[in-house]
C-alpha cells in the first residue's frame, strides 16, 4: 500500500525522537498508518468537523486523521516526549493541527473546540481509557458537547460498553453507555500491529449520543448501578437492600429475586427513578 503522506515512517520517527512507549502512561503505539487510516473512517466525515484526539504519541492517527480531510485537529498529549514529533505534522499541514500538552482527563473538551460539530477520535492510553469514557458519557447536561466518539479500548472493555442484559460483559459501564448512547465495535486490532505489544486484542468502538435519553438523576442510577453490580451474583433485594431492597423494587414492579445482569437499562432506571 502507498504510504498516506510523504511523512517519515513512524518506526523512523520513534527513532529519530526516542520515543519509547512507556508503561506508566499505558502507550502501545500504533505504527500501521493504513490501519490508522482505517480508524480515521470511522469517523467520517471529518472535513467541517473539529477533531480532538487523545494520546495521539508519535502521531500515527493525528496524520491519518489530516490526510483523511478533517480540517481541524486539536491533539492533546501530557507526554511532552512526543511534542516535537506532533509540532513536525503540524509544519506539513499548517493552520489545521493545534497541539495542548495537557493531562486530558483533567480538561472539558467542549471548552477547546468552537468550530463545527465536535468528535473525538482516540487510540486511547489503556489505564485511562475507561475513566475518560465515563467523564464523557456522564456529564450533569445531555446532548454532551461531541457528536461520537470514536475509540480504541482493550477488547475486554470495548465488550463491557457494548453489553446486553445477561451478558457476562454487563456492567455499570454498559447500562450508562447503554442509557445515554449507541454503540458498537467497528472491527478489531490485532495485538501486533502495536508497539509494544499489548498482552490483548483491541478494538475500536464507535459511540454516539442518544438525544433524549430517559430522564432520570445520573446520581441516583449510578448509585443503583454500583450496588447492584458490587454483588451481581446475589438476588436484587440483597443487593439493593441498603437501598430498600424489596419494597423499592415492588414499587418498580420488578421480581426481587433477580440478579443485576438480567436487567434492562430501562428496569434500572426505573428503579433509579424512585431514588430522587
Amino acid at each position: 500500500m502507498s504510504p498516506i503522506d510523504p511523512l517519515p515512517p513512524l518506526r523512523t520517527v520513534l527513532a529519530e525522537y526516542g520515543l519509547e512507549p512507556r508503561r506508566s502512561l499505558g502507550q502501545n503505539f500504533l505504527l500501521d498508518l493504513n490501519l490508522t487510516a482505517r480508524i480515521a473512517r470511522q469517523a467520517q466525515p471529518l472535513e467541517d468537523a473539529t477533531i480532538v484526539e487523545v494520546g495521539p504519541g508519535p502521531g500515527g492517527l493525528t496524520r491519518a486523521l489530516l490526510a483523511e480531510g478533517a480540517g481541524r485537529v486539536i491533539a492533546i498529549e501530557k507526554d511532552s516526549r512526543c511534542l516535537p514529533a506532533l509540532h513536525a505534522i503540524a509544519d506539513h499541514y499548517p493552520g489545521r493541527l493545534e497541539i495542548i500538552e495537557a493531562d486530558a482527563l483533567t480538561l472539558d473538551i467542549g471548552a477547546i473546540a468552537h468550530e463545527g460539530p465536535l468528535k473525538v477520535v482516540a487510540n486511547l492510553p489503556y489505564n485511562v481509557g475507561t475513566q475518560l469514557l465515563l467523564n464523557w458519557i456522564a456529564t450533569p447536561t445531555w446532548p454532551p458537547a461531541w457528536e461520537s466518539l470514536t475509540l480504541m479500548f482493550q477488547r475486554e472493555v470495548a465488550e463491557r460498553i457494548v453489553a446486553a442484559p445477561g451478558s457476562d460483559h454487563y456492567g455499570r459501564l454498559g447500562v450508562l453507555a447503554g442509557w445515554r448512547t449507541v454503540s458498537r465495535i467497528a472491527f478489531d486490532v490485532s495485538r501486533e500491529a502495536f508497539t509494544p505489544p499489548p498482552k490483548v486484542t483491541s478494538s475500536v468502538v464507535r459511540i454516539v449520543p442518544r438525544p433524549e435519553p430517559e430522564p432520570v438523576a445520573l446520581a441516583a442510577l449510578e448509585t443503583v448501578t454500583a450496588a447492584a453490580f458490587g454483588q451481581r451474583r446475589k438476588m436484587l433485594r440483597q443487593s439493593l437492600k441498603a437501598l430498600g431492597g424489596e419494597a423499592l423494587l415492588g414499587r418498580a414492579g420488578i421480581d426481587p429475586q433477580r440478579r443485576a445482569e438480567t436487567l434492562s437499562v430501562a428496569e434500572f432506571v426505573s428503579i433509579a427513578r424512585l431514588l430522587g
